[in-house]
């Protein structure tokens, strides 16, 4: 059998990521970008007030107290986006807003807190520092200054900066399309009537959210029966839209896997059993004439999701340029023992939560890969190296925390 290590190899050798293009801000929020960014305008690009008050000069109102007030005559008024350019002489004051460029001439604000808000004349009571409640022409950023590096990532504090320097789009790889098709003529749709051999298809919901969550496209085609012909025509109608194929089911060795009989003939797509548990059973290749990746991952629900966060995961980061591509181990003091198969990588489900030792996580529900209830009360799993043939209780683990971003 091929390790979990040298299959994944396989899979990022042959992966590449996507070419990237300009794209509107929000449009890139979660994606790495493909350029440095340098800033286009000073932060703030005007010396402007950061308080409602009276713009004047420091030598004016230095001697204002409640004892001795100072008056000026306002002449005239600064709001942010609806001010003309003022110029102020000695003796002089302008009644200014928040945001509002501030006059020529004036270096001070003084709160209206600190007058008696007069319209025609002011009467300060107290005098500011120097320079206090100016914001000044490129105290925050100037115009050069590095912004963002090639490869970081795209949040709501780069958004911010970015937006805030003119830049309304920015150069980065797009979120892979990903296809997800589930095969079975057992399957069937949620909310319908079930038959007495018939179960309903979690798989291509549960394939489809996990790539939605990676910050891929997903597609969820839905339920293809085991007829080779529909499979042939749904996966040549949908590879438009693909820059990468997901299936589960028809990978094993039954007489109605069809994946693993149609998908054979090409000779693009090479069947593996993976030295893992849940989900020896792996497909991995490409189709049609753009050499599109595809996974071809196990019916069962619970080796189909681990499958997806082992091997589907990396795969779409590496096309969207996300480092690292494998979720990072941490590592947690196990609560109760187990067995795991010599020569196999085991992937436990479990309970992951940190405490004031550091991290600890619990074993939920059976390690059969049909059982989904335990998979649904996980937010772990558990990975188990093919050497070990038992966790103690108290032991430490390496964990893959699911809910974690990274």
């Amino acid at each position: 059998m091929r390790s979990v290590d040298e299959h994944l190899a396989r899979i990022l050798d042959v992966v590449s990521p996507l070419s990237p293009y300009e794209q509107p801000l929000l449009e890139a929020l979660g994606l790495p970008i493909c350029a440095d960014i340098t800033a286009q305008v000073d932060l703030p690009n005007f010396d402007n007030s950061a308080m409602d008050g009276y713009a004047c000069r420091l030598e004016d109102v230095k001697a204002a107290s409640r004892d001795t007030p100072v008056r000026l005559p306002v002449v005239g008024e600064s709001a942010a986006g609806q001010s003309k350019a003022y110029a102020l002489s000695p003796g002089q004051a302008v009644k200014i807003m928040t945001g509002a460029p501030m006059p020529s001439g004036a270096d001070v604000v003084v709160p209206v807190e600190w007058t008696d808000g007069g319209r025609a004349a002011v009467e300060i009571v107290q005098a500011p520092e120097p320079g206090q409640h100016v914001r000044a022409r490129g105290e925050d950023v100037r115009v050069g200054d590095a912004l963002l590096s090639e490869g970081d990532v795209l949040g709501p504090r780069e958004t911010a900066i970015l937006a805030a320097t003119g830049h309304g789009s920015v150069r980065a790889r797009p979120r892979p399309r990903v296809v997800v098709i589930s095969t079975g003529s057992e399957l069937r749709e949620p909310g319908i009537q079930l038959g007495y051999d018939s179960i309903y298809d979690s798989n291509s919901f549960t394939l489809a959210a996990a790539a939605r969550q990676a910050d891929a496209i997903s597609y969820r085609v839905g339920i293809i029966p085991d007829d080779p012909q529909q499979l042939t025509d749904t996966l040549s109608d949908q590879l438009v839209r693909a820059d990468l194929v997901v299936t589960s089911g028809g990978v094993s060795k039954g007489d109605y896997d069809v994946v693993k009989d149609v998908l054979g003939r090409l000779g693009t797509v090479e069947f593996v059993e993976v030295a893992m548990q849940p989900g020896k059973p792996q497909g991995f290749g490409t189709i049609g004439e753009d050499a599109t990746p595809i996974f071809t991952l196990p019916g069962n629900p619970v080796s189909a999701y681990v499958s997806f966060e082992v091997f589907v995961l990396p795969a779409i980061r590496r096309m969207m340029g996300k480092l690292p591509y494998r979720r990072p181990l941490v590592r947690a003091v196990c609560t109760a023992g187990f067995g795991s198969p010599r020569g196999r990588k085991q992937f436990v489900r479990g309970r992951f939560e940190v405490t004031g030792r550091g991290g600890q996580v619990t074993p939920v529900g059976g390690h059969g890969s049909h059982l989904i209830g335990g998979l649904s009360r996980a937010n772990a799993l558990i990975v188990v190296a093919e050497a070990t043939t038992s966790v103690d209780e108290g032991g430490t683990v390496d964990v893959l925390a699911l809910d974690r971003n990274f």
